[in-house]
């Protein structure tokens, strides 16, 4: 994959995170498992996701050929939401993924669920598309309940909206589609990076990433993507603090 980058010194030529020591095991999943059903959702291993409460109980999360196929169902009002308990200060979260068609996105939702200073929990987001890479630092932008509120109520200032839309910063690329492809997002203190096939394609420096405990991590799909060897780690100098 050929990624164009936006002219940084933090998207600088880094050495690959790949090989480091990601320290503590939190979660993993290889999905190599197979469903008693077809019919309603089996995913095993403590996932959850938010078909019932978003999409009337239609399945939207399949196992197939040892991973995970997640597709919006047509009666869903929200992207489908999968979810799991992982909790870190810093650490990494990686997996492999695919993306089918040029629309379709992958977002990995990092939460606290704990956290009553935002909606739902959300702390920061990492969208990844075909075209870019989308890094949104939600608990001091769209989620805080502040903006969530006012958002409902309609009353969110024009001064309040640019300052929501500059928590999210775009990172243009190239992913190709119908192709796997690693993903590893590593947190070190209030700075997030993401690497796709062990290249760094985004950094943030933000305060929702800086917040001391995520508690799980959400995959959010508005269309459709496929999901496999999901692993968290918690870095050992974040669990010696």
């Amino acid at each position: 994959m050929k990624y164009i980058l936006i002219a940084t010194l933090a998207l600088a030529i880094l050495p690959s995170v790949f090989g480091e020591d990601r320290g503590k095991l939190v979660f993993e999943d290889k999905f190599d498992r197979n469903e008693s059903q077809e019919t309603t959702e089996e995913i095993g291993n403590d996932w959850s996701t938010n078909s019932k409460t978003r999409a009337g109980g239609n399945k939207q999360v399949d196992l197939k050929d040892g991973a995970m196929h997640i597709t919006m169902h047509a009666d869903a009002d929200h992207a489908v939401g999968v979810g799991h308990d992982a909790e870190f200060r810093d650490g990494t979260v990686e997996m492999r993924f695919m993306l089918e068609d040029a629309q379709d996105v992958l977002g990995v939702d990092i939460a606290d669920p704990q956290c009553k200073e935002v909606h739902s929990g959300h702390l920061f987001k990492i969208d990844v598309g075909t075209k870019q890479v989308v890094v949104d630092d939600k608990k001091t932008g769209v989620m805080n309940m502040k903006f969530y509120e006012a958002r409902k109520a309609k009353t969110l200032t024009p001064k309040q909206l640019a300052f929501i839309a500059a928590q999210k910063r775009t990172f243009p690329g190239t992913l190709e589609t119908g192709k796997w492809h690693s993903l590893l997002i590593k947190v070190v203190g209030d700075t997030v990076s993401v690497s796709i096939d062990g290249k760094v394609v985004a950094s943030v420096t933000a305060a929702g990433v800086a917040h001391p405990t995520k508690r799980m991590i959400r995959l959010s799909v508005g269309r459709q993507a496929w999901v496999d060897d999901v692993r968290v780690f918690a870095s050992a100098a974040a669990t010696e603090k």
